[in-house]
């Protein structure tokens, strides 16, 4: 007869299935953001190398104060 009381009380305690959401919810955001992270330092690279290469060639003129 204790062993269904305990089997009762363990089928209602719910602690642990707050923790397992937190965990699988955690890990789609930061599944998400290395992800987002990955796209944009693609085209942010592609685009500082574009910018690196026309400051390399812009020339400079002399400006001079009257």
């Amino acid at each position: 007869m204790e062993m269904f009381k305990l089997w009762k009380r363990f089928e209602q305690d719910e602690d642990g299935a707050v923790t397992v959401d937190w965990v699988v919810l955690t890990a789609a955001v930061v599944g998400l953001g290395i992800a987002v992270l990955n796209a944009v330092g693609k085209s942010s690279m592609t685009l500082t190398k574009k910018i690196s290469q026309e400051l390399a060639t812009a020339t400079v003129s002399k400006y001079v104060v009257n």
